[in-house]
């Protein structure tokens, strides 16, 4: 498995979206956390402590895997996200031990 980073930027209305589709985006990614997959995930919020927003850091098999999970979270779905960003990572800190 590979490591993803994948971001997601609320649209002019997400604000208000976001609330209602809430528990479905989070029931689509415990569903990837109960594989062992999300390494992180949570909002990113503006200058006012408002979300704008979510980062999710996950492994997935290949970019093609990781772009359609971010395809399928209801906050893509919905259009609480107007871009969604998803990158292959690499991770340096903190260092893991490896054999």
């Amino acid at each position: 498995m590979a490591l993803f980073i994948y971001a997601g930027y609320d649209g002019p209305d997400g604000a208000e979206k976001r609330p209602g589709l809430r528990p479905r985006h989070l029931d689509h990614l415990s569903q990837l956390d109960a594989d062992g997959r999300i390494l992180f995930a949570g909002p990113l919020k503006d200058a006012q402590g408002t979300p704008c927003g979510s980062l999710i850091v996950m492994e997935a098999k290949d970019l093609a895997e990781a772009r359609a999970i971010a395809d399928n979270d209801p906050y893509t779905i919905e259009g609480v996200f107007e871009r969604v960003d998803v990158f292959e990572s690499l991770q340096v800190f903190p260092k893991t031990v490896t054999d």
